[in-house]
């Protein structure tokens, strides 16, 4: 019973979110915001979505067996759910599912986007791998976490570039030259 409740949870949580994401969405529209990467967005949330239902799956198929580190990986889970509710506060209507850029603005550089750039995928990416092994869930940990890799080295490229030609973001976090001759 508590993997249905469990995911339950998470499927409502990622609605809400899709909701605020609407919310702000609409406003940064508004304000003049651009869309950047509409092709991969759609397979983001295939993605997304096949994560649920092959997990569902594979607990069925487990019969809803927890791990012996269930706890540990509970916690670790409460722990990204903190997290989570770290950066969307700190981005504030700023913050989305997709990739909107205001021109001109200033990039939001408080909560944990101080310390480094891309916290939300950070955030996810445990997420996908923590989930799965709360219900030994393997092939979902295996599967969708090399699926979210792919999808995130198509999605952080542009949403890089689009941060680089229209905001401050080059001045924030500059780029270094890894080659380069002294």
């Amino acid at each position: 019973m508590f993997i249905y409740i469990f995911i339950g949870i998470v499927i409502v949580q990622r609605l809400v979110e899709l909701y605020i994401a609407k919310k702000n969405e609409q406003w940064m529209i508004s304000q003049g915001a651009i869309e950047f990467g509409q092709r991969h967005y759609k397979v983001m949330v295939l993605i997304h979505t096949l994560f649920f239902i092959s997990l569902l799956g594979e607990m069925i198929w487990n019969e809803g067996n927890l791990s012996s580190f269930w706890p540990f990986y509970l916690i670790l889970f409460i722990l990204t759910q903190v997290g989570r509710v770290w950066i969307i506060t700190s981005l504030g209507k700023y913050w989305n599912t997709k990739i909107f850029v205001l021109p001109e603005m200033n990039v939001i550089v408080k909560g944990p986007y101080k310390y480094f750039k891309h916290p939300n995928y950070v955030l996810v990416t445990i997420e996908l791998i923590v989930i799965p092994l709360l219900f030994d869930a393997f092939w979902t940990l295996f599967f969708f976490g090399c699926l979210n890799q792919l999808i995130l080295a198509i999605r952080i490229p542009i949403e890089e570039k689009a941060l680089k030609q229209i905001t401050n973001y080059e001045e924030i976090f500059p780029t270094k030259k890894r080659w380069a001759r002294s």
